[in-house]
């Protein structure tokens, strides 16, 4: 009988370390997210409501740099799995610039079109008026974090993800000291509200650029960037990057651009519907963190095992990831479901926002375990093996077939109450995990992505 967990030391000692690193890093860029709700919350519902719609639009930037990142990690893991590091220079510089692009585009789309973006996502007036306040500022951040968001996420390939975890905690005492004066005029600072809080995030963002290419240039001693590495167009390999991260870019983008049309949905029942998903949202990712982790360190994983040969590793390693997989969505489902009640009693909001932030949690608390599995099963296992046209396949597929079709029917036809239109955002993951499993076991997934 085949052993559902590898007996292979080396595979947990890649994994494990690099998931925790990870994780911890996704923890505390978190807290800064829930810093801000918390004190936005606290300051006035409305300046929570325009900063989670704001927060959907650097949502979709993140989704789309993560896929930047995401290529330069599936090829810089093999090459780095063959002990080859010029190639790897060469995919991160590519993958640097392509993220400037889409940094740059989003800014220039919300500096010169702010209401008009926002009214996609809300018709409440109110609303749109604290998130143009907040997005002034807001669109600054959004070329900064592109850069150093990209540099870190490439930095995974070579199993350097440390540099992750001290930019987040950088940016949550930053940003949480600066909310604190800035949000309230605490110690003499003026009272901003909500302008503050984006000063706040403007400022923490610059530092973490700052401190990646401070690590990039001076501190790493496996790549030894330079300054020229970094701006050079070399063009050698950008028809593999192309290939590569393509699939992962426009799944990201999709990803993003639905999570906004969801966000646009829950936004034209109510203000309070648009508060308890920011709220639940906040929750739900504190506790899939370690789930959302372990797709980087899967997909670094293999890669490596893929990269240095060793083929006959991959049948074994799949298994246990998904065993693990498994094992960490429960736990946090679980999680979700007991404390639900405790963590949005955080957030200062009105009683008609906190019953229905509890009852989308408590559909979370379902629906986070399929969510824990099928996402790195798909963006972890399949993609580092590989391939990238697959996860954006299925999630283009059930998004737009089912999900938003089904959600905006329930809201606006049907009528049907806020917690039953949840229910639709979310059912696809479930479902996907359907899919992904089947596809995982066929191993057609295993490619070389590398040159002799």
């Amino acid at each position: 009988m085949t052993s559902i967990f590898t007996k292979d030391r080396s595979f947990y000692r890649v994994f494990f370390p690099l998931v925790l690193t990870i994780t911890a890093q996704s923890v505390i860029a978190l807290a800064v997210n829930l810093a801000d709700n918390i004190m936005l919350g606290a300051y006035s519902e409305t300046s929570l409501a325009g900063a989670a719609l704001v927060n959907q639009l650097q949502f979709v930037l993140q989704q789309i740099v993560s896929g930047v990142g995401a290529g330069v990690v599936v090829i810089g893991s093999q090459y780095w799995g063959k002990n080859e590091v010029a190639p790897i220079k060469r995919v991160m510089s590519l993958g640097l610039k392509f993220a400037a692009i889409f940094g740059i585009a989003l800014w220039a789309a919300t500096f010169f079109a702010p209401r008009q973006i926002l009214g996609l996502l809300t018709s409440d007036a109110a609303v749109i008026d604290s998130a143009v306040e907040y997005l002034r500022l807001m669109c600054w951040t959004y070329i900064i974090f592109a850069v150093s968001n990209v540099l870190a996420l490439s930095l995974q390939s070579i199993r350097s993800a440390m540099i992750g975890t001290i930019m987040s905690v950088v940016t949550l005492f930053t940003n949480v000291t600066l909310n604190y004066l800035l949000i309230f005029g605490n110690l003499g600072m003026p009272k901003l509200g909500i302008t503050g809080a984006a000063i706040a995030t403007l400022t923490s963002r610059t530092l973490e650029l700052v401190t990646i290419l401070i690590y990039i240039l001076f501190a790493d001693k496996k790549l030894k960037l330079k300054t020229r590495d970094l701006l050079r167009f070399d063009l050698t390999y950008l028809r593999d990057y192309l290939r590569a991260a393509t699939p992962l870019v426009l799944s990201g983008a999709q990803w993003g651009i639905a999570q906004a049309a969801q966000t646009a949905i829950l936004g034209h029942i109510s203000g309070e519907a648009i508060a308890a998903n920011s709220i639940a949202l906040i929750v739900f990712q504190l506790f899939c963190m370690f789930g959302f982790s372990c797709a980087n360190a899967a997909s670094v994983t293999i890669g490596n095992t893929i990269g240095s040969g060793r083929l006959d590793n991959v049948k074994p390693y799949s298994r246990t990831l998904q065993a693990i997989f498994l094992i960490i969505g429960v736990v946090s489902g679980a999680g979700i479901f007991i404390f639900k009640e405790a963590f949005v009693g955080l957030f200062d909001v009105s009683p008609d926002t906190t019953a229905l932030a509890i009852q989308f949690l408590t559909v979370l608390a379902v629906t986070t375990v399929g969510t824990c599995y099928e996402y790195p099963v798909e963006s972890g296992i399949i993609s580092g093996g590989g391939d990238t046209k697959y996860a954006g396949i299925v999630d283009i597929s059930f998004m737009w077939i089912f999900t938003l079709p089904m959600s905006a029917l329930s809201a606006f036809v049907w009528r049907l109450p806020p917690v039953i239109t949840f229910c639709f955002l979310k059912a696809d993951q479930i479902l996907k995990c359907v899919p992904n499993a089947i596809y995982c076991k066929s191993y057609k997934w295993v490619r070389q992505l590398t040159r002799d």
